[in-house]
């Protein structure tokens, strides 16, 4: 057993991250640590032994987690099930609130619960200046608008899947640490490739096999990316800062 634990995590915590293992569990597609015991101070995990990623393995995850966005969401921005609320995004003892509130489409959800609560958070803080958060500003009005929406429907997302949070296992890779909630399912892929993971290129193509990705979906990559960026800017500094600039300047 692995025991999550940690007395500056916010109320809810560990029922929360439980709440969304199990709903991606539910899909029966990417392999999910399996949730011991859950409580308000502390996550019980099934301990995991880690091994050397493969292309097979690389592969099989791919087709697996098209199966677990597959299995749906009733909106986006919603909870995963047994969740009510918003929940949280980020590291154990800094999280950032995250705003779920089901949502009719795509667009609306992530200008209005993610890149415009971020890019105010960032400029609040210093993190982002007063013209960052107006290029972000205008950003967010063309994708509330519809104008990077796809015909995909809400997809059940893991809503943290940087490579850390990929288990490669004997038993293949398995997540962890999800933010889980309704999202768009190239979210996922974008985080994924946002801090490089092992064998990105078999993950997608074999995804892409399973659920053939929407036309144009590399050039929405760094769209999907903004929202993780600011976040690191936020809580790590000026370095992610050029960054989450250097990719909302993608869509001037």
């Amino acid at each position: 057993m692995f025991r999550k634990q940690s007395r500056r995590a916010p109320e809810g915590y560990f029922r929360w991250e439980a709440a969304g293992l199990r709903w991606l569990a539910a899909a029966d597609g990417a392999p999910v640590v399996e949730v011991v015991d859950v409580s308000d101070d502390h996550l019980d995990l099934k301990r995991l032994a880690g091994t050397a990623p493969t292309s097979r393995t690389a592969e099989a995850f791919g087709r697996a987690l098209a199966i677990t966005h597959d299995a749906g969401a009733d909106a986006f921005g919603c909870p995963p099930q047994g969740w009510h609320g918003d929940g949280y995004f980020g590291p154990l003892e800094q999280p950032i609130q995250l705003d779920l509130d089901p949502t009719d489409s795509w667009g609306e959800f992530y200008a209005d619960q993610r890149l415009r609560p971020i890019a105010q958070r960032c400029v609040d803080a210093g993190a982002l200046s007063a013209g960052d958060g107006a290029l972000l500003e205008q950003l967010a009005e063309r994708v509330a608008a519809g104008e990077f929406d796809t015909d995909d429907v809400p997809a059940r997302v893991h809503g943290d899947l940087w490579s850390g949070n990929l288990m490669w296992t004997e038993q293949g890779a398995v997540l962890i640490d999800p933010a889980a909630h309704g999202g768009h399912r190239e979210y996922d892929l974008a985080m994924l490739a946002l801090f490089g993971t092992p064998h990105l290129d078999r993950i997608v193509a074999a995804y892409d096999e399973a659920h053939p990705l929407a036309d144009g979906w590399r050039d929405r990559v760094a769209l999907h990316q903004l929202f993780p960026l600011a976040v690191h800017a936020l809580l790590f500094g000026s370095g992610y800062a050029a960054q989450t600039m250097a990719a909302a300047r993608r869509y001037r």
